[in-house]
Formats: structure tokens, sequence, C-alpha cells
């Protein structure tokens, strides 16, 4: 969370931790509690940090292990108090439950109480298992009970607290998966088969991996033409690492390093684009993550580090489907404002995946046959697993 504070995301440059960290502590000091968010939380941050002030409501106490006197911390703890409380607060931040545990929240979860199907997974039973057993109960419904305005209300999303016909074909379309064989030419036309749970299984809707779906090729050829993403020359792991300077990010080690592979693309600098993860595996300032990095992209005990980095190409984070009505605009860049559109980008690199005209395609991707009244389904049944997360 430091790194959060003081880096990137912030804006501040890897020539300028320092600064970020005084301006942060800077902040901390000079506050006088005078602001409508310190009147309504206890005052100046000295005051609800230090956590002794007889004034302050129990609920805005702090727990020893966060609390800090201000006038005699140095920076450094000062950033470090803040990011602590700020990692508190996002690993508070949860999804409705009920109290077997179970999500509980939205109209899908709403149509899974009033029809009996399981809610989560049996013990000792994997995310896809419990994702293929909802399916066959899912299919075995003779006649499902829908979910309606009077079973629950959505204050901060427009659309109604419902699942109907429509969500549930979208149910079936998500958990569908292509079986054993590839894909035939009739089962590609006939669509319905989102192959979704491959890289979203319930009920979390997310496998906390990485993959490639096309949304950085797709950028990049809108700009320059199609089939220039799969020519675009990358280099390998020892000339990458050799020259960091040219090829990564830049680090504290390298501030002015361009990261020519983590850019916008430009139409006027064909060598700009974003690879995602690429960026991050065996680069040597980026110690932290590399075991479980390797680990996601690599599913025998022992690949070549070049081959990982070939599999790391254009690879982004899977991200989490419930209330996605607050997550938009969409993909890594937000070039999405739909999910129609990104519904509408996966079916487009499914067949580019197929075709072998998608460069380090994620692999599910060929399990997936789309056609228009399959996206519209999708896209309603996404719209049931939003909730009043705030």
């Amino acid at each position: 969370m430091v790194e959060t504070l003081i880096g990137r995301n912030f804006g501040w440059l890897p020539t300028e931790r320092r600064a970020a960290l005084a301006h942060i502590a800077r902040v901390i000091r000079k506050d006088d509690g005078t602001g409508d968010l310190a009147q309504e939380f206890g005052g100046a941050y000295r005051v609800v940090l230090r956590g002794t002030d007889p004034g302050l409501p129990p609920e805005l106490v702090l727990p020893p292990r966060f609390r800090l006197d201000v006038t005699r911390a140095s920076d450094v703890q000062i950033v470090a108090t803040v990011a602590r409380l700020i990692g508190a607060y996002l690993r508070s931040l949860e999804f409705a439950r009920d109290e077997t545990g179970a999500f509980s929240g939205s109209p899908y979860d709403a149509f899974l109480v009033k029809n009996h199907l399981p809610r989560a997974p049996a013990s000792g039973e994997s995310d896809a298992d419990y994702s293929r057993r909802l399916r066959a109960r899912v299919d075995a419904l003779k006649h499902p009970r829908w979910v309606t305005p009077q079973d629950g209300t959505l204050r901060l999303h427009d659309p109604p607290f419902a699942f109907g016909p429509l969500e549930l074909a979208g149910l079936t379309v998500f958990l569908a998966e292509p079986g054993l064989r590839p894909l035939s030419a009739g089962a590609i036309q006939r669509g319905g088969i989102g192959n979704c749970v491959a890289s979203h299984p319930a009920p979390s809707f997310t496998d906390f991996g990485v993959h490639n779906t096309g949304a950085a090729q797709s950028e990049y050829d809108a700009l320059h033409g199609p089939g220039r993403f799969a020519a675009l020359v990358i280099p390998g792991l020892r000339t990458r690492n050799a020259n960091p300077e040219a090829y990564l990010p830049a680090s504290p080690r390298h501030p002015d390093a361009p990261g020519p592979f983590r850019s916008i693309p430009n139409v006027n600098q064909p060598a700009l684009t974003d690879l995602g993860v690429w960026n991050v595996y065996a680069n040597p300032a980026l110690p932290r993550p590399q075991l479980r990095l390797h680990a996601l992209l690599c599913e025998r005990l022992l690949c070549p580090p070049d081959e990982v980095l070939t599999r790391a190409v254009a690879r982004f984070k899977t991200p989490g489907l419930r209330d996605l009505g607050h997550s938009g605009p969409y993909l890594h860049t937000g070039r999405a404002d739909t999910l129609e559109a990104v519904l509408g980008l996966y079916a487009e690199f499914s067949a580019h995946a197929r075709g072998g005209t998608m460069r380090n395609p994620a692999p599910e991707l060929q399990g997936m046959a789309l056609r228009g009244p399959d996206i519209t389904a999708l896209a309603a049944f996404l719209r049931a697993l939003n909730e009043d997360y705030e």
C-alpha cells in the first residue's frame, strides 16, 4: 500500500519518492480538522491517529496497533500508518453475505435461494467443480421461480431487482463449457457456449488469475491495422533485462525508463503498447510477486523463464464480476462503455483464437461460441450480479 501511495498510481515519478513521502506527511501534520469530512469523522488527523482524545466517539477510536503520535513521528512512519489504515479499510469491503457465509446481496443470489440451488462449494470442492454442479442443477430446473422487485430492491442501480427468463438464459450460457473435444463448426454456429467459468467460476466469479482476452491486441490493431500486434517485435527475457532502461517501466533504479510496453498505443509511435503482466514477470525491480506469477503463468513445475515471459504477453488480472454496474468503463484501458461491448470483444477474439490470428490467446477463448442473443442474455445475467455494494 505504501508503494501505491507514493508511486505511479497517485501520479508520482520514481524520482519523487522522497517528495511523495514528505507531501503525504505534510497533509497529515497540517490538517486543522475544519474540513467537512474531518468534522464528520473525529477532527484533525493528529487527533484521530493519536486515538486518546476523550471527545472521540467510540466508533472512531482506533485500536492501539493503528495509533500514532503525529507530532513525533517521521514521514516514513506517518505514511506507513496511513497505508495500514487504508489496507484495513479495503480488507473490510465485502459483498453481502448471510449467516451461513454465502453471498446474498444480488438478484442472482436470491434466485439461487428461491430455487433451492447450491450457493457455495461443498467442503473440498473447487470453485470450478461447484460451477459444474450448479450447471447440472440449473439444467434440471423444470419450473424456475423468478425473482421480482417484490423480493428486494436496488437503490444504487437502474435495473430492477429481478432475475427472469432472460437472466436464466444468460446464466446457462455463462456456465456452458465446450466439453472434451474442440468445438465443431456447427457448435460454433449455434453458439450458446460462454465457457466463462474457465476464468470466472462461481461464487466469486474470478479465478484470481491473469488472462489475455484480446484487449491489448484490439486497441493496438485499431490504430495500426489488422495483424500489426501479432507482428510487433517484443524482446525476449535476456534482451529485455539486459537493457531495462529501453524496455521496462520506470523504477527507482531506472527512473527515466520510458516503458514502451506499458504505454498507451499511439498512432504515430508503433513501438508503444501495453503488454500487461509481461512488464512484471521476471522484472528485477519487482521481486515480491514473482513466485506467484510464475505459478499462474506455468502449470508445470519447471518452465523456462523465456517461455513464461512469452506466455505473459498481453495478460491482465481477471476481475471479479459481482456488482459490475459500479465497475465501468470496462477493460484495463476503460475502452468499453458497456457489458455488451466487452462480450462482443470476447466473441470476436474467440474467433481469432481458433483461427490462429491472436497473439498469445487465452486457451479458454477457443472454447467460447457466442452469437447476438447470447450476448444479450449474458449481459442481463451479469447485471443480475449487481447489489447495493458501498
